[in-house]
């Protein structure tokens, strides 16, 4: 990570606070740590236009890695001290970890969009004024909820990946691992309306020339930010009230199928997971789910149905 406001705030480190090398080397790394992680999931900003929602998505990302408590504390300790240098050297007017708090136990569950939420999503990405960004939009809604990948594997997905015949799609995740998700139907007719309606007129009509699935209006590959600005118009345009962020969609995918009895392997296959351990944080979230529809349709489950 090049950044002249890191390589100023390890100055101040070694110099005024007069911190260690072992000291500033962790700070850098964690620092390092949160740039890589909003470069993957809706890409870099300027430091002083991460905002609360990036921080509470991160904090999420850190969770669902299953960092000791006292791992988390430490990147967020070390999180607010920058933006403290920061905003003493007015680089940043807003501090977006001021409201940000540490959760008190470590079983964090991720936010996710409920079936009915995703179905108005879904209602708003077509309605985009822009008829042809409208498929485009639609395709792009389809296969990151579809398929659970990260953005940065959807941003790099490329024709060649799509096996339209058997439904699979080749995805390279983290460390160049590669593993094959299938798509639905919904997915396949969404994209094949998109490389006729949108993606190929706008890559002739800007003379370009390449692989990659998802384009901007320009005909070029469209970038991790310009996912999520995409995704913010959808929620600006649907009858939702909430923030959204790509990695949401990922967790959408995880929770849902585990809801309707997907095995728990399978899942981890799918998210391109490491460990199992990493993928587990979603049976709290349908744990939840399971105990509210139990309660609620379970005859001998409340005291009323007894009376009754």
């Amino acid at each position: 990570m090049q950044d002249q406001t890191v390589s100023e705030f390890m100055t101040y480190l070694r110099g005024e606070r007069q911190y260690s090398s072992e000291t500033v080397r962790a700070y850098h790394e964690d620092l390092t740590e949160f740039w890589q992680f909003l470069a993957d999931n809706g890409g870099t900003k300027p430091w002083d236009q991460v905002d609360q929602l990036d921080v509470e998505v991160f904090l999420s990302h850190l969770y669902d890695q299953h960092y000791a408590r006292t791992t988390i504390a430490r990147k967020l300790s070390t999180l607010r001290s920058f933006y403290s240098f920061l905003m003493s050297n007015q680089l940043a007017t807003d501090d977006p970890f001021a409201y940000v708090q540490l959760k008190k136990h470590q079983n964090h569950l991720p936010r996710f969009f409920y079936e009915r939420e995703m179905t108005a999503l879904f209602t708003a990405a077509a309605a985009n004024p822009n008829a042809q960004l409208a498929t485009r939009d639609s395709a792009l809604l389809e296969v990151l909820y579809g398929t659970g990948m990260r953005v940065s594997e959807c941003v790099n997905l490329t024709l060649a990946a799509i096996d339209f015949d058997n439904r699979l799609m080749l995805i390279t995740g983290k460390g160049n691992k590669q593993r094959y998700v299938p798509f639905g139907h919904y997915a396949s007719d969404a994209l094949e309306r998109y490389f006729t309606a949108a993606r190929t007129p706008l890559m002739a009509a800007n003379d370009q020339h390449h692989d990659f699935v998802f384009v901007n209006h320009r005909g070029q590959q469209i970038t991790a930010a310009g996912v999520t600005y995409l995704l913010n118009q959808i929620i600006k345009r649907s009858s939702l009230t909430t923030d959204i962020h790509p990695h949401m969609l990922r967790h959408t995918f995880a929770t849902h199928l585990l809801n309707r009895g997907a095995d728990l392997r399978s899942v981890q296959e799918l998210l391109g997971h490491s460990s199992l351990s990493t993928t587990q944080i979603y049976t709290h979230v349908t744990r939840e789910h399971l105990q509210r529809d139990y309660r609620q349709f379970f005859p001998r489950a409340t005291e009323d149905s007894d009376k009754q």
